[in-house]
């Protein structure tokens, strides 16, 4: 300021300056707040609760794992500054140094240790994040090694999405376990949240509104110049399109399909599309005698593999994709997404859509009229989601299945699916590790110890697809590796063990002085997003 007086002499052009500060600083501290929306809420602050996509990346920007992801999906240190094998089963991690907790309380080994045990703890929903671990051994406060009970070559992939949670903070508020999704139970960690990351939680409104404001004792450099965040949840797709182009919100996903034209062409907007890595898929109970909902009684007809096959075939991807999607999926014969470590293209290949070989497969399994199934579905989770449901049950009653379709928001749905109350399901999934031993892992194995099968919600059982998951995990010949994760799927593509629709694409839209990257696992991190400044 010395400076300008010195060169500039007069009052008035003195003011002239001042007013031209003030509202340059004014502009920026507007632009430093970024509003967003999307379709559902995250459902808890808790980063152990909820295996599911959103909550993870919206609590991703508030607790951090040990090795994280960087913007082109490639491992970066982040909790851990360097990581190697020391033995087969050992792997000896370095944490960093003068982190701190939201709280002030320092990092160190301990969090680390209460972490693992609170992630496969009952309730916990990231069983499969952990288990492969056998135990963590601490070599000081800034020292670890993991024992995986198993060589466990992809170890650091698996646990990037694993959070690290504050042993004291929990103790003290009472939230050593994991909020519990399954039985509706909450604790402090529903609410609240103390993690290390580059935003704190300020505000928490189940439903209305999460705020969270930027860590000044960050321990790295944030790129963006967001200041504060403030996310509305918007069920309906019409009112957050029309919060986007009032300018009331800054950004929101996902776009509906019907409205990506109209935003692309609004010259304050933009759109950014791309394929995704999640794959939406259709679950069947394979396990109980009887299924919970159907006119079948005494027998559960997903038992029965031409049953399966017969939904299957009676279901047109093509049609779903042009009609229901408008072109914003890609049918597909895998549970996995190109880009996922082990997908083999030349294994996409779909049961032909054939409404007389179902017709023919329901009788020769003894269903010639069809019969009745209840199914669930959310309508705030995936993209169309309640819209696929109303489709597939359409196709199906061509074969003379009758589907009672129940379509709700993902707060009560997955309460209900992972509880395992459902019969017929549609789900969604992307691979955390960004590798195929995941989904076989968490979905197509047989539901069991360390987290197996954890979200395999029909209870698919294959003992062969278990024994080549087990030599998947520990398998580094890459050529070995890919051939056994062929087989698998291919076993799993021949029970019909679950039937995949699509993957679906990316599409958020926002303001065009917003900057972000979009990943293709559908995470936004604050700390890489800019708003710029408008014109006064």
């Amino acid at each position: 300021m010395k400076t300008l007086h010195r060169h500039f002499k007069t009052t008035a052009v003195a003011a002239a300056i001042a007013l031209a500060a003030t509202l340059t600083l004014t502009t920026q501290a507007h632009a430093q707040t970024l509003k967003f929306a999307n379709q559902g809420d995250a459902l808890s602050m808790d980063p152990h609760s909820l295996n599911e996509s959103f909550q993870l990346a919206f609590t991703a920007n508030i607790y951090e794992p040990l090795v994280a992801r960087g913007k082109k999906l490639e491992l970066i240190p982040a909790l851990a500054t360097d990581w190697k094998q020391t033995a087969p089963t050992i792997w000896r991690f370095n944490l960093r140094k003068g982190v701190v907790f939201h709280d002030g309380t320092p990092f160190t080994a301990d969090d680390v240790i209460f972490s693992l045990n609170r992630a496969r703890a009952d309730g916990s929903d990231v069983k499969t994040f952990v288990g492969s671990i056998k135990e963590i051994r601490k070599l000081d406060d800034h020292a670890i090694d993991i024992i995986t009970t198993e060589p466990f070559p992809i170890l650091a992939e698996v646990i990037s999405a694993w959070s690290i949670m504050s042993k004291s903070w929990s103790e003290s508020n009472k939230a050593t376990a994991p909020v519990d999704k399954r039985k509706g139970i909450e604790n402090a960690a529903s609410f609240q949240a103390n993690g290390t990351g580059p935003y704190r939680l300020r505000s928490r409104e189940p439903n209305i509104r999460t705020t969270l404001q930027r860590n000044p004792r960050y321990w790295d450099k944030i790129e963006g110049n967001v200041q504060e965040v403030i996310f509305t949840p918007i069920g309906n797709s019409s009112t957050r399109v029309a919060a986007l182009l009032s300018g009331e919100i800054d950004m929101m996903e996902p776009v509906p399909v019907q409205d990506i034209a109209r935003i692309s062409a609004d010259k304050n907007l933009k759109v950014m599309q791309a394929p995704e890595l999640r794959t939406i898929f259709l679950g069947m109970d394979q396990s109980r005698n009887e299924l919970l909902s159907s006119s079948v009684k005494g027998k559960n007809p997903f038992k029965d593999k031409r049953v399966r096959q017969a939904f299957y075939q009676a279901i047109d991807v093509n049609a779903i994709q042009k009609v229901v999607m408008r072109g914003a999926s890609a049918p597909t014969a895998l549970m996995i997404a190109p880009g996922i470590n082990g997908f083999q293209a030349d294994m996409n290949k779909r049961f032909p859509f054939d409404v007389e070989a179902s017709k023919k497969l329901l009788a020769e399994a003894g269903y010639p009229q069809g019969f009745e199934v209840g199914m669930n579905c959310p309508n705030d989770r995936y993209v169309n989601d309640e819209e696929i449901c109303k489709a597939v049950s359409a196709m199906l009653a061509k074969t003379g299945i009758k589907v009672n379709l129940t379509a709700e928001t993902k707060g009560t749905y997955f309460q209900k699916i992972l509880s395992r109350n459902t019969s017929f399901y549609l789900l969604g999934w992307t691979p955390s590790s960004y590798d195929s031993h995941n989904p076989l892992f968490a979905l197509m194995a047989t539901p069991g110890a360390g987290g197996q099968g954890q979200f395999n919600l029909g209870s698919y059982s294959n003992a062969k697809i278990d024994e080549l998951t087990k030599s998947i995990a520990t398998e580094t010949d890459v050529k070995k590796r890919t051939a056994m994760i062929g087989e698998a799927m291919k076993i799993h593509q021949d029970d019909v063990g679950h039937i995949p629709l699509h993957q679906q694409a990316l599409a958020w839209a926002m303001k065009r002085n917003v900057d972000l990257v979009q990943l293709a696992d559908n995470y936004m991190f604050i700390k890489w997003v800019t708003v710029k400044s408008a014109t006064p």
